[in-house]
């Protein structure tokens, strides 16, 4: 993997010295990130390293003990997650979280109306809102999905619900994707459609992939951070990340 050039401008998600502490225990301790666009930027670790509870600060789903969050030129520290998701920050889950009932474009217009509200169109039919049809479609597209758009969401391969959850997240038009465990449970036919979506998707968004599938991650990444009981032991190239000898200690060995 090559190293792309970045400005400052290309920063779109930026934390420092983000800790959180769970009565005595401190989950996540003094993490600094940046996310740019263009970029894939790995977060990996052993269980327990911290990486859930990072992605869940960044989302706004826990608020951080210390630090702060960035996005863009605002200050979001504070802000709810429904605030952080309608400004641009998306993201999806180790489980996925989809409506197996409804078709995939049902499930891509839901998430695309949930954060473009219209709530003064009171005479309007939900389901025959053009705007949020045509983000539905758009998502679809862009996540592969567009033949199975008519499908139910309970047919999809294991590999194909994830996409949906990469659309329904495309639906609410983010600037920034934080993606955890995307590829878990995929064979490789999956896998390897996943990580052509991923490098997609870096052209136009900030992607942070939280993974613990090696292989892809080294295959993807344009930079790796590796976290070790809730800190970061490195942040670097792939290339640098595989020969660094804390990182061999702590977490691929030697023998990677």
């Amino acid at each position: 993997m090559t190293e792309i050039a970045v400005g400052a401008n290309d920063v779109l998600l930026q934390a420092v010295r983000l800790t959180r502490r769970f009565g005595g225990l401190a989950a996540v301790d003094g993490v600094s990130i940046d996310l740019r666009r263009g970029e894939v930027h790995a977060v990996i670790g052993t269980n327990g390293a911290g990486k859930s509870t990072l992605i869940n600060m960044l989302s706004g789903e826990i608020p951080p003990s210390e630090g702060t969050i960035r996005l863009g030129a605002d200050d979001i520290t504070a802000w709810s997650q429904p605030r952080r998701a309608r400004a641009g920050v998306g993201r999806s889950y180790q489980r996925t979280n989809i409506f197996d009932a409804l078709s995939v474009f049902e499930n891509a217009r839901l998430s695309a109306q949930a954060a473009h509200q219209r709530v003064w169109a009171l005479w309007e039919s939900a389901a025959r809102c053009a705007s949020s049809g045509a983000i539905a479609r758009d998502a679809i597209a862009a996540a592969g999905l567009a033949a199975s758009a008519q499908q139910p969401a309970a047919a999809l391969s294991h590999g194909g619900k994830r996409q949906l959850e990469i659309a329904m997240c495309l639906a609410t038009r983010p600037r920034v994707l934080l993606l955890d465990e995307p590829l878990a449970g995929m064979g490789a036919e999956e896998t390897e459609r996943m990580l052509q979506l991923l490098a997609a998707l870096k052209r136009e968004h900030a992607v942070l992939l939280v993974e613990h599938d090696m292989d892809a991650v080294f295959r993807i990444a344009d930079r790796i951070t590796v976290m070790v009981n809730g800190s970061v032991i490195a942040t670097d190239l792939p290339d640098r990340i595989r020969a660094h000898p804390q990182v061999r200690l702590a977490y691929l060995g030697e023998g990677h």
